[in-house]
């Protein structure tokens, strides 16, 4: 698959909605759900997760977002359909992640081994969007562990959050490295080795850990930017799409 002009060159933010999120203490902190496209040297298409399902209910917690557009909304603004994209990197099944992954249906999907085969044992947390990604038309290829998938474009396994989540680096040629947190490192404030779990989190251990792994990442690989999946307020201050980081 890979060829020598395969490496990214722009990476696209994909706000799909902006709300708040209600804490324990009733504290209100900006939420937003997104993710990404990043295309290559020789004309790739990349989509890392596909976003909240239309038929998907969020928790009571999440508040109800003042406006909301699909991944499919934001590809068609970069003149794209679904025919378009050649990858989806399945970071996790959660409802917010996978919910457009049935659209795709020519595309090639990526995940840890561990997430795919928990997930179609029946894994309760992964059901409510079982119908997105569990289609009989998709072609998932099972990948165990840290794996390049093309140069510039690493899938870092860190579990915790859930059981084979995955976290992504990016190198651009102009920015330098980019890495996308997801849900290991939701909001910016959890970027630290001594961080609790929340309510979301599966294994607080395995969390730690993944941080750790992620700190570590961001300092050897002089990482120039971290995207943390859910920072509402971080998500203000970053370019997004149709603007996009090369």
């Amino acid at each position: 698959m890979a060829t020598h002009d395969a490496a990214p060159q722009r990476l696209y933010l994909l706000q799909l909605s902006a709300s708040a999120l209600t804490l324990e203490s009733g504290r209100t902190l900006p939420f937003v759900l997104g993710c990404y496209l990043i295309t290559t040297g020789d004309g790739l298409h990349i989509l890392v997760d596909t976003g909240l399902a239309a038929d998907a209910t969020l928790p009571a917690s999440i508040l109800p977002a003042q406006q909301s557009r699909s991944a499919l909304d934001h590809l068609a603004d970069l003149g794209l359909g679904p025919d378009d994209i050649d990858i989806v990197v399945c970071t996790h099944f959660d409802l917010d992640h996978a919910g457009y992954h049935d659209a795709f249906p020519g595309a090639e999907f990526f995940v840890q081994r561990q997430h795919y085969e928990l997930a179609r044992s029946g894994y309760p947390r992964f059901a409510p969007a079982r119908a997105h990604w569990d289609h009989p038309a998709l072609q998932y290829h099972l990948i165990d562990g840290d794996t390049e998938l093309l140069p510039g474009l690493m899938l870092l396994e860190t579990g915790g959050h859930t059981p084979g989540h995955q976290s992504v680096l990016v190198r651009l040629p102009r920015t330098g490295p980019v890495l996308l947190t997801i849900d290991a490192v939701a909001m910016r404030h959890f970027f630290h080795p001594n961080r609790r779990a929340v309510p979301a989190d599966d294994d607080e251990e395995q969390l730690r850990a993944s941080t750790r792994k992620l700190l570590d990442a961001a300092e050897r690989e002089h990482v120039a930017l971290v995207v943390f999946g859910h920072d509402g307020t971080q998500w203000q201050s970053l370019r997004k799409a149709p603007d996009f980081y090369d």
